[in-house]
């Protein structure tokens, strides 16, 4: 894909070590390639390490950490999975904090594999429709939402898919989420 379909769009990637290898910079690629300025955000500074598979892959640099970054500066969030990387963002409250605001402010969200754990802590899957890596379904079950066995779901201001084989599918997807923008938010408020 080589339109600037996403021209002017600001995509932040919020990640951190052991993020899924292939989640991050497959998408990454097809978001810079259809236009779009994709910022790499992390609680770490430096270099995150990827993980490939059932190894360790590559360093990614981080372009801004959580600290010194406003989600106000970004038009869109992507979440990639692997399994350490969301486990551990779900302990950080800025990364929470973070991703509440673009699920509040009815910006666009892609998340893939584990991704959506995440999702859960920000409150920003009761009522949507969503699908994940299965080992997620009863959590997403219990945190309100309606687990679909898909290569890609789109719910609103939300795209989810599976795994590292479904990243065409989620790349189409995002990239038509990330380019209709956002709105209001679609979040259900509990008191």
């Amino acid at each position: 894909m080589t339109s600037n379909t996403l021209q002017g769009k600001r995509v932040a990637i919020l990640a951190t070590h052991g993020f899924e290898q292939a989640e991050l910079l497959e998408p990454r690629k097809a978001l810079d390639a259809a236009g779009a300025t994709t910022t790499v955000v992390s609680p770490e500074k430096g270099k995150i390490k990827g993980w490939k598979m059932k190894n360790w892959g590559d360093e990614v640099s981080v372009d801004e950490t959580l600290d010194a970054t406003n989600p106000d500066n970004f038009d869109a969030l992507l979440l990639p999975g692997g399994v350490a990387n969301p486990d551990s963002l779900r302990l950080a409250p800025k990364a929470i904090e973070f991703i509440r605001h673009f699920a509040e402010s009815g910006k666009p969200i892609a998340a893939i594999c584990h991704g959506p754990w995440t999702l859960i802590d920000a409150g920003a899957v009761r009522g949507k429709t969503m699908t994940s890596w299965p080992s997620l379904k009863i959590d997403l079950k219990n945190a309100g939402a309606k687990w679909v066995d898909k290569e890609v779901q789109r719910d609103g201001q939300l795209v989810t898919s599976r795994k590292p084989d479904d990243i065409p599918a989620f790349n189409r997807e995002m990239i038509q989420l990330f380019s209709e923008g956002g709105g209001e938010s679609k979040l259900r408020k509990t008191a």
